[in-house]
């Protein structure tokens, strides 16, 4: 990947943006999106950027730039901070953790407190920990003094950051799914070189995704583009870890290329023609089975107007949920490509619907 990428990636994944507060990456995508395609935004918060090429079909390249987070819920008299979850949360990871609230005057730094072990009875040692039991303690000396910092309502996330391992991996907070944003934005980039064969290709940078149960902000910016057709890159869990059952949970290892799925809001059309792609540019993917939801953009999209011949495309990605997700930068390079070379694929003579 090349080194500019990598610094806007790490860039991306480092600004702070949970649920329904993605402003900050938000236009961090589009001042990057801004030097090689036409951007905009809407009331939602969804941003993207378009390339206008020849052909009928429009495409449209999904990833959410969302995160899980927290949220403050109340001030004690002491100036301790009770916090509800933006996402869904394992509450054992919110131990000890460093938190980064987004105050009414800037960035509040806190830490997530518990009762110590010492001080704990044998019963509750063995307890797992439960959100309404811990709290964050921004250093207050009293709730006046905490009010001044921050408010009811104020989001925050985990205090971690960047750190590239070896083999091509890299390890952040965020990478559900800041990094389909960054892989749609790179594929856009790519089609740059040369005009798309679609009549338009647009990548979006979607918002609310990991809160929505009713199409988050993918639903209504699907319906003010009105597609022909859209690929949603989102992460999948990759089960190249210990203790994972393959026969339940699948076969996804990083470094093995992209996921693609099939079932539920799939077009198999536009399954087929990806898996084509994919194999006459040599690129190696994997398959996964989609019986039910995604739980993805890719619901809200192939759900919309009239609907909209839809695939999910996913990366794999290591202890997803927690402030240290990895994946390896070859998938998403891989991937950037697969949506390009299926960009300038797609003719007129392609057809989506199932005859």
């Amino acid at each position: 990947m090349r080194p500019e990428a990598v610094t806007f990636l790490k860039q991306l994944l480092d600004e702070p943006g949970p649920s329904a507060f993605e402003r900050a990456p938000a236009r961090r995508w589009r001042a990057e999106a801004g030097a090689f395609a036409s951007v905009d935004v809407d009331v939602s918060g969804n941003s993207w950027a378009s390339l206008p090429g020849s052909g009928s079909h429009h495409l449209v390249l999904a990833g959410h730039m969302d995160e899980i987070g927290v949220m403050v819920s109340h001030v004690d008299d002491e100036g301790f901070v009770s916090f509800d979850t933006i996402g869904g949360w394992d509450a054992q990871v919110f131990v000890g953790q460093r938190v980064l609230l987004l105050g009414r005057n800037g960035a509040v730094m806190g830490v997530i407190g518990k009762k110590a072990i010492h001080l704990m009875e044998r019963d509750e040692r063995e307890k797992a920990s439960k959100v309404e039991e811990l709290w964050i303690d921004i250093g207050a000396r009293d709730r006046a003094e905490a009010l001044g910092r921050v408010r009811i309502g104020d989001p925050g996330v985990l205090a971690s950051t960047v750190v590239e391992f070896p083999n091509g991996r890299l390890v952040s907070r965020s990478i559900d799914n800041r990094i389909g944003s960054f892989v749609v934005l790179e594929a856009l980039r790519l089609l740059a070189e040369g005009p798309p064969r679609a009549s338009r290709v647009t990548a979006i940078a979607t918002s609310r995704e990991e809160i929505s149960s009713n199409g988050g902000g993918a639903r209504p910016l699907a319906v003010r583009l009105d597609p022909t057709v859209a690929i949603v890159v989102d992460v999948t869990h990759a089960t190249g870890t210990p203790g994972m059952d393959k026969r339940r949970f699948g076969d996804y290892r990083l470094g093995a290329g992209p996921v693609l799925a099939r079932g539920a809001a799939v077009n198999d059309r536009v399954f087929e023609l990806l898996e084509s792609v994919a194999e006459t540019e040599g690129i190696p993917y994997s398959i996964e089975a989609s019986g039910r939801d995604t739980r993805t953009d890719a619901e809200g999209i192939f759900n919309a107007s009239r609907g909209i011949a839809t695939a999910l495309v996913s990366v794999p990605n290591r202890y997803m949920h927690s402030p240290n997700e990895m994946i390896d930068l070859e998938d998403l390079e891989r991937t950037a490509r697969l949506l390009a070379a299926f960009a300038r694929r797609l003719d007129d003579a392609v057809d989506f619907v199932p005859r």
